[in-house]
């Protein structure tokens, strides 16, 4: 079973039955990936835990591409990353710099 291939089908399936773009794929699968590792580790979107399962995710989201089309296409691959980690690196350096509040001191 040609593993990569089933997966870049896959791939276009998805974005050809849902009318999205590429770009607006990425970074919905970030976002999703990144909420489903919340809820599955039970760690806080301020530790590293969920933001390291996105960056995994796409790791492996690439080498897929890659071992499809039997090299690195980098003007494709940069964007993806940069698109899938955006959001997922706000979140989580927003909620790990944000302020701490005790509950007794918003009295």
């Amino acid at each position: 079973m040609d593993v990569p291939a089933l997966y870049a089908r896959v791939i276009h399936w998805i974005g050809d039955g849902t009318g999205t773009t590429d770009t607006v794929l990425h970074i919905h699968a970030g976002m999703a990936v990144l909420i489903l590792a919340r809820l599955v580790t039970r760690r806080s979107l301020g530790t590293f835990v969920p933001l390291s399962v996105v960056a995994l995710a796409e790791l492996g989201n690439e080498v897929l591409d890659r071992l499809h089309y039997h090299s690195w296409r980098w003007w494709d691959t940069i964007p993806d990353v940069i698109n899938t980690l955006f959001w997922p690196t706000v979140i989580c350096a927003a909620v790990r710099w944000r302020p701490m509040h005790r509950r007794d001191q918003r009295r």
